[in-house]
C-alpha cells in the first residue's frame, strides 16, 4: 500500500515499500497541468530537477524506465509519481495519487501503490499495470492498457479546466 492510503489490514500486509527510497511528495508538488511538459496528451515533471531526462524517456518511441522524480498527469486529479529503485518492486517504483484540485490548490485524497482507487472505481495499479514491460506502467493507445472509458475530447476538456491554473 504505502502512502496515506487507508485500507484494510490484508492491505497493509502487502506493503512492499521501501522508505529509504521514497521522494518527498507533498501537495505543492503537484502545479497546473499547463506549469507541466505536455507529452501527446499527457503531462510530465520531475521532482529532482531532472526534467530532461524524464522528457528523453517520455519520448522515446521504444519505451524505458522513467527516472525517479519523475510526476506523469493525464488530468489535474490524478498522478503517479516515481520513486527511486527498489522502493517498491511490485509497481515499478511508482505511486499513485488520487487529487483534489481547486483554486486554491491541491489536497492529495489517496496515495499509495496498488490500493489507490481513482474518483470513477478504477483501480490504478491494476490499469496501468497492463502496460507492456518496455512502457514502465505508462498507459497509452498501444502499451497493453485497457482503452480509457471516456473520450479523448472530454480529457482535452478537463486538462483545460485545471482550476489550479490562472
Amino acid at each position: 500500500m504505502g502512502g496515506t492510503n487507508e485500507g484494510s489490514p490484508s492491505a497493509v500486509q502487502h506493503d512492499l515499500t521501501d522508505p529509504s527510497k521514497a521522494i518527498t511528495v507533498t501537495e505543492d508538488s503537484f502545479v497546473c497541468l499547463s506549469n507541466m511538459q505536455p507529452v501527446r496528451g499527457f503531462f510530465v515533471g520531475n521532482l529532482l530537477g531532472k526534467l530532461d531526462d524524464t522528457l528523453a524517456i517520455a519520448k522515446q518511441p521504444e519505451g524505458r524506465s522513467y527516472p525517479p522524480g519523475t510526476i506523469v498527469q493525464l488530468v489535474p486529479s490524478e498522478a503517479m509519481v516515481k520513486h527511486h529503485q527498489g522502493w517498491n518492486p511490485q509497481t515499478n517504483d511508482w505511486e499513485f495519487f488520487e487529487l483534489k484540485v481547486s483554486e486554491e490548490g491541491t489536497k492529495i485524497k489517496v496515495r499509495g501503490t496498488t490500493q489507490v482507487v481513482n474518483k470513477f472505481g478504477g483501480n490504478c495499479f491494476e490499469c496501468h499495470q497492463k502496460a507492456q514491460p518496455q512502457w514502465d506502467l505508462i498507459c497509452e493507445e498501444d502499451h497493453g492498457c485497457d482503452p480509457l472509458p471516456i473520450p479523448d475530447f472530454l480529457i482535452r476538456w478537463t486538462q483545460e479546466g485545471d482550476p489550479r491554473c490562472d
